[in-house]
């Protein structure tokens, strides 16, 4: 009777234990996981304030250089996607596209002199430099919130507590395309060489 009662108290101490730790990490992984996704709030936050810039900065372009039709839709096509989607994978993969286009968008106004000296596009295109560095900025804290996440996730004794609880890791990280790593530089700088005639701007 002794030894029976001496097994039944160490398993319940055992349980005990591991009902403990269990609750802890859980709670932990609770913590982290909502990090992430407050992190990734303020992502959205300024994808989406960039995605508020884009029309205005299309149409001032639109002035001037009605042609460049194809960059355009580009731009309308991946803006669009960004805003309908979804999840961070999603919104990760259309910003990419957007990044893409808003990078030949603003190497073609070398093209047009007369726009790059026009007040509206000047003002745009600086909001639009200050947006990117703030993406840059948030887009640091959220990768690193959730390599954080990921790190304990699949660290044991956390893995097998966060398998049994539901949690698994997240492979939504958020990376610069390769042709956006910086903002487009654009020279304001007249150009020394003749230019062709460029479009009147629309009125």
């Amino acid at each position: 009777m002794t030894k029976t009662l001496i097994v039944i108290g160490v398993i319940v101490l055992i349980v005990l234990a591991v009902g403990g730790q269990y609750i802890g990490v859980r709670n932990t992984l609770v913590a982290k996981n909502e990090a992430v996704k407050a992190s990734w709030s303020q992502v959205d936050i300024v994808l989406q304030r960039r995605a508020d810039l884009i029309p205005n900065l299309v149409e001032t372009v639109k002035g001037y250089a009605q042609q460049e039709v194809t960059v355009f839709g580009d731009i309308a096509k991946a803006r669009s996607a960004l805003l309908s989607a979804g999840n961070p994978t999603d919104k990760i993969a259309a910003n990419q596209q957007l990044d893409g286009a808003l990078g030949r968008l603003l190497l073609i106004v070398e093209n047009y002199p007369q726009l790059k000296s026009n007040e509206n596009f000047l003002r745009l295109q600086d909001e639009l430099a200050g947006t990117e560095n703030r993406i840059a900025v948030e887009r640091k804290r959220y990768n690193d919130t959730l390599q954080d996440y990921n790190t304990y996730i699949q660290q044991f004794p956390a893995n097998i507590y966060a398998n049994w609880a539901g949690f698994k890791p997240n492979n939504a990280y958020f990376a610069a395309s390769e042709g956006s790593r910086e903002v487009p530089k654009v020279n304001f700088a007249p150009s020394s060489t003749t230019a062709a005639p460029q479009p009147a701007p629309a009125k």
